[in-house]
């Protein structure tokens, strides 16, 4: 299957392309009832796999592993992928994009920031040099073959934003996104500047864009919004809640009959269908 013009096709669809963050494996068993596009989160891998923030510490290999793990079990699954800085060096950057390639990725995102990085909602964002982050663009673009390559910049000064986004709009990258957009004017003005090329919309509760619907995202003439964190802040809210409860109840589990809750055998059931015997019986949803 050629997963990067699979994503490209869904792009050009007339409504905004969805892609839903997931964190771990299980997340994603559960984003795969609802939605046909995944967003490897970067900052919701840090999270899940080594507890920390979203400041630079994946390392490649893990990164490639999990969405390895994650392509055997969704293998229609649209699969975005998070490579922050392209993990520094541009050979580096080159090398991951096509190992994530042979691995079944649809597409990577590759920003425009120098170390130490930063969450793209988060401040003291630093970056690199115009023309040394289209030089490690350009390398990347030559690597992929049928990847989709989203070319993502986090400058935060509104002339050099607007800069950016028509230098990325030139190249052969197959969409722009300015991360940490803060008004919908300004989704307006970045449409207007980027032209043709499909442009992409980070959403993360807390953070520092709108709250907006797939509706009004597509009247604005976004192609595709990625949705970094819903996964792991219900997870988040959810375990904290069961846990107190638990504590409440002095240690007695709850009847997942009488609470709806989810019990041993609902779970087997949803991991059940990751079993790679079975991919060939798994559908993606329809959104």
């Amino acid at each position: 299957m050629c997963y990067g013009n699979a994503l490209r096709e869904a792009i050009t669809s007339p409504r905004t392309t969805p892609l839903i963050g997931i964190y771990d494996m299980y997340s994603a068993s559960l984003a795969a009832q609802h939605y046909n596009g995944f967003f490897v989160s970067g900052f919701g891998f840090a999270a899940s796999y080594y507890g920390l923030p979203d400041i630079g510490f994946i390392a490649w290999p893990d990164m490639l592993a999990f969405v390895d793990r994650l392509r055997l079990a969704f293998p229609e699954h649209h699969l975005l992928v998070d490579i922050d800085d392209g993990y520094v060096d541009p050979e580096v950057a080159c090398h991951v994009v096509q190992r994530l390639e042979r691995t079944g990725a649809s597409g990577v995102i590759l920003e425009d920031q120098k170390r130490p990085r930063r969450c793209g909602h988060a401040d003291g964002k630093l970056i690199l040099p115009l023309d040394e982050y289209l030089a490690k663009l350009d390398l990347v673009l030559s690597s992929r073959k049928d990847l989709v390559v989203v070319a993502r910049t986090d400058a935060t000064e509104e002339a050099e934003i607007m800069r950016r986004a028509a230098a990325l709009a030139k190249t052969d990258a197959d969409v722009v996104l300015v991360d940490g957009v803060r008004s919908v004017e300004w989704i307006r003005r970045i449409r207007s500047m980027v032209g043709d090329k499909p442009l992409l919309f980070n959403q993360i509760a807390g953070g520092k864009s709108p709250r907006l619907s797939l509706s009004e995202l597509s009247d604005l003439g976004v192609d595709v919004a990625i949705y970094s964190t819903p996964c792991l802040f219900a997870a988040h809210g959810a375990i904290d809640s069961a846990l107190i409860d638990l504590k409440v109840a002095d240690g007695r589990l709850p009847d997942p009959r009488a609470s709806g809750s989810v019990g041993v055998k609902g779970a087997t059931e949803l991991l059940e269908r990751n079993i790679s015997r079975y991919r060939g019986d798994r559908h993606p949803a329809s959104v």
